[in-house]
């Protein structure tokens, strides 16, 4: 199996299969219910806009980094394939007592933002591979656990990017795919996700052997969110309608159309999902990821900004814990979208046709939510009797 990637993608909901839906205005642009330069309502300034993109990255990802920094790459690829944790916690000490990483350390502040980001994925990958995701990279007890120089490295870079709690599937998966060759045209990130074959930038498989199941979830993550741009449009739309608005009905059921076509998108990743390859050891570090919450597709939690179903917690401290992962630019725009959408909500409490439709759009981001959980613990879990259940169940 080569390692380029595609997959079979379904139709999307009344319309084609590329390029941005000119019916849907997305939040923070012209015509949308939360305006872009209107903070505290919308997105501060300067933050790239989540209905523009999605929670995709503005333009794709680095894949190679140069000068001091391919030395960064070169570790993350070693590390996210090394035969155990401390095989990887090894190479990790001894890039630190050789000064690497301390070199490292004194050239972030002058990373550009992109090459920020592309310099946060491999430290997420270093962290994840060592078991060292549930730090804190600043906290006094950390160094008794993780290599000090590392720690240090995190830190810096957690602070140039201006996001603390990175370690996690938006940066581990949507900073980590990349179009395999340069399109002949310009076109949108979501566009290029849905239709290019995308290649990792770090594989947690080795070279030469086909992508394992992790590579494989955190590449239908990706998808799922070029997908999901279709839904952070409709919920622009949704964002500070009444009840009683004629239209309100009619974008509920283009919503659900919406999380159909994610479903059978994810539907159609587990087929590849089940043929990869299990490794243990890409199922422990799911596992850990999966126990700190670390894995929700920011997708999931826009529709939730809309219908208020809730993931595992429930309550703004739920919402909290669940959106930490996010840039703190990302979270704002979920925060504007609970608030603007706090009047469709009470559909919940009501009767008549849309409380209806509303109570069906909850029903199937909770079966979406369940498709999608499906893949996690088959990925996390292989060759259990439980995980060929599961698999079984959302394919």
């Amino acid at each position: 199996m080569p390692p380029t990637v595609t997959t079979p993608l379904p139709a999307l909901p009344d319309g084609p299969t590329a390029g941005p839906d000119p019916a849907i205005p997305g939040p923070g642009v012209p015509g949308s219910a939360i305006p872009a330069s209107a903070p505290p309502n919308g997105v501060p300034g300067g933050t790239p806009d989540p209905g523009a993109h999605g929670f995709l990255p503005e333009r794709p990802p680095v894949r190679t980094m140069a000068g001091t920094w391919a030395g960064l790459s070169e570790l993350a690829g070693a590390a996210a394939t090394a035969p155990d944790t401390e095989s990887a916690r090894g190479l990790v000490a001894r890039a630190g007592r050789d000064g690497e990483l301390t070199a490292l350390r004194q050239r972030v502040s002058r990373l550009s933002p992109r090459n920020a980001d592309a310099a946060s994925l491999r430290v997420a990958v270093i962290a994840a591979a060592c078991g060292w995701s549930a730090l804190d990279p600043v906290a006094p007890a950390s160094p008794r656990t993780a290599d000090a120089a590392f720690l240090d490295l995190w830190a810096a870079v957690a602070h140039r990017v201006d996001h603390q709690q990175f370690v996690a599937l938006p940066t581990l998966a949507l900073l980590n795919w990349a179009p395999e060759r340069k399109p002949r045209r310009h076109l949108p990130i979501d566009q290029l996700a849905r239709t290019e074959a995308l290649v990792p930038v770090v594989r947690w498989s080795p070279q030469g052997q086909p992508l394992g199941r992790l590579d494989r979830l955190m590449l239908a993550t990706t998808r799922l969110e070029a997908h999901g741009i279709w839904l952070l449009r409709l919920a622009g739309t949704l964002a500070g309608r009444a009840p009683a608005d004629a239209s309100t009905g009619t974008a509920l059921r283009r919503l659900i159309r919406i999380q159909h076509a994610l479903r059978a998108q994810l539907r159609s990743e587990a087929v590849a999902l089940r043929e990869a390859p299990a490794c243990a050891r890409q199922g422990a570090v799911l596992g850990a990821l999966a126990e700190q919450g670390a894995l929700e597709p920011p997708v999931f939690l826009a529709a939730d900004a809309v219908l208020g179903t809730g993931g595992r917690r429930s309550g703004e401290g739920g919402r909290r814990q669940l959106r930490r992962h996010l840039p703190a630019g990302q979270r704002a725009w979920l925060t504007a979208l609970d608030r603007h959408c706090a009047p469709v909500r009470t559909l919940a409490h009501r009767g008549g046709p849309d409380a209806a439709v509303y109570r069906e759009a909850q029903e199937s981001l909770i079966a979406l939510r369940r498709t999608y959980a499906g893949l996690v613990h088959c990925a996390a879990h292989p060759g259990g009797p439980a995980a060929a259940d599961r698999l079984n169940a959302v394919a």
